[in-house]
């Protein structure tokens, strides 16, 4: 991507908007898969969104993905991000009612490792909404290094 979402420096320790109790309620993803922990910032008119996810050494992934020395998959820094452009296009009129349901990614690059520890800061932007269908730039940083980027296309279900 050309530029950062967002300065993520500010977004580290920064106070809760909305809880995985609030998240949980725009979308289905629950147990193991409720990747999203938090959101910190929200603004409807610009469709722009930072929320975070606090890895944790009970994760799911830490015992089998690397023993000894666990890394965060890719997959799951993906599923962190759609989980957030889902919620974020969840406030779209033209998608309104419905869940966002993984449809693509592009130009997805990992920059970065995530341990168990880490607290990850994702940001979110809306780059083209159509009436099923949504596009979103998506970043995500620990300790205010970036660790991911993607463009994630989403689709009304």
């Amino acid at each position: 991507m050309k530029a950062d979402l967002c300065d993520p420096q500010p977004w580290i320790e920064a106070p809760l908007l909305y809880d995985q109790a609030a998240i949980l309620e725009r979308i289905p993803q629950r147990y193991e898969l409720a990747l999203l922990h938090g959101i910190l910032f929200h603004d409807v008119s610009k469709h722009k969104a930072i929320g975070i996810h606090d890895a944790k050494a009970t994760d799911f992934w830490v015992r089998g993905h690397i023993p000894g020395r666990p890394l965060m998959p890719g997959v799951v820094m993906i599923e962190i991000s759609a989980q957030l452009c889902s919620w974020l296009g969840s406030f779209a009129d033209e998608l309104s009612g419905h869940f966002m349901g993984f449809a693509g990614i592009d130009h997805a690059r990992f920059r970065g490792q995530v341990v168990p520890g880490d607290r990850i800061v994702v940001a979110a932007e809306i780059q083209r909404l159509r009436r099923n269908l949504a596009t979103f730039a998506t970043q995500s940083w620990v300790g205010g290094e970036l660790v991911f980027e993607a463009l994630i296309t989403g689709v009304r279900v």
